[in-house]
């Protein structure tokens, strides 16, 4: 047996675990809960926009989507995303693909538009070469409302089959990760105060989420900014012992994380909104501070990489990872595992605390 069959079949056994850990079982089949999803953010759920760019801010490459079957798509882990998660526990038989490939008939189910280094603002990332900031994505969902438009008949018809898709957004990591936080390339740090650029990047981004709104998103799921300050990169740069999390960046995103809480119900007033907020900042601090509660053993290193904490550097292609992916919260310098996508997808989609989802979870949405 060739060492890719090997890897093959680990990639469909792991693919199995995963769906029976999410409570799937073989024969079943029934119509998904809402009838499409739109999925807009950055790397965290980019499932392949940016493979053909001209861009650092990719991975298609081994040893990304190890655990995927399929290999290497785009997606910057070894398995499933959190979006790919909340696709098979909202009911969808195969995951949102990404707009880059996706047109016609096939974007009545939905589309993913995320593009890795994407920010709220314009130039964030814009050291790492080609992106789709935010701004992008929603014109590109613009010409995908246009295209529905005419496969539905009319825009009556397009608005109507539209509120009842689940909409999520999940922007802001980059604002800080690579605008903010660095001060070599971006001028904001000087600029703001944290409170001052919360209040710029809240500005921009309700101007954006009105612009879904008014092409026909109803029910949208606002994931907030996780724990930046914990990933491996920030631990190698800034953390004195490289295991304490970097409160001043944690801070920050804490203050944009509570005003996000605000516009979520400004939007509530619009009519036939039903906008949420997904706590993501709270649940993996829930899974950073009971890991092994979680099966999870390395928190503070990824599973591939360079330097200090495996964060210096992301994984290096056809380097090597750690063999025991199912016990490391993250895979490289930035991204979480499939593990932790697991479960972070799972509290989104159904919240296990009454601080996972304000004012409902993700599986109370669709039922909206």
């Amino acid at each position: 047996m060739s060492s890719r069959e090997v890897l093959g079949g680990a990639a469909a056994l792991a693919a199995v675990a995963t769906l029976l850990v999410l409570g799937w079982s073989p024969g079943t089949t029934a119509d998904p809960q809402v009838p499409c999803y739109f999925i807009f953010g950055d790397s965290l759920v980019d499932n392949g926009n940016n493979n053909n760019m001209a861009s650092l801010a990719v991975a298609n490459y081994p040893p990304y989507g190890i655990d995927f079957d399929g290999g290497p798509n785009g997606r910057f882990t070894n398995g499933l995303t959190t979006v790919d998660v909340i696709a098979q526990l909202l009911g969808f038989d195969d995951f949102i693909p990404p707009y880059i490939s996706t047109r016609g008939q096939a974007l009545l189910s939905g589309a993913n538009f995320a593009s890795a280094a994407a920010g709220i603002r314009e130039e964030t990332g814009r050291q790492l070469g080609g992106r789709i900031p935010f701004g992008g994505q929603l014109q590109n969902y613009q010409s995908a409302v246009a295209e529905m438009v005419s496969l539905l008949g009319d825009e009556d018809s397009a608005a109507n089959y539209l509120s009842k898709c689940i909409f999520s957004v999940g922007m802001g990591s980059n604002d800080y990760l690579n605008n903010y936080f660095m001060p070599a390339f971006y001028s904001t740090g000087q600029q703001y105060t944290p409170e001052q650029f919360a209040d710029v990047l809240l500005q921009q981004y309700s101007e954006q989420l009105r612009t879904l709104y008014n092409y026909g998103a109803r029910k949208v799921a606002v994931i907030g900014v996780g724990q930046v300050g914990c990933s491996p990169n920030e631990l190698a740069q800034h953390s004195p012992n490289g295991v304490t999390c970097v409160e001043e960046i944690n801070s920050a995103i804490r203050i944009f994380n509570a005003k996000v809480i605000g516009l979520v119900d400004q939007f509530n007033t619009l009519d036939g909104a039903h906008f949420i907020y997904v706590n993501g900042y709270g649940i993996f601090e829930d899974i950073l501070n009971d890991a092994g509660s979680y099966g999870l053993s390395v928190t503070n290193r990824g599973c591939c990489g360079v330097g200090r904490n495996n964060g210096q550097i992301t994984c290096l292609p056809y380097q090597a990872p750690c063999p025991n992916r199912g016990e490391y919260l993250f895979f490289d310098a930035f991204h979480p595992t499939e593990a932790a996508n697991v479960v972070i997808g799972r509290r989104s989609y159904r919240a296990e605390s009454p601080s996972d989802a304000y004012p409902m979870d993700i599986s109370s949405l669709a039922q909206v």
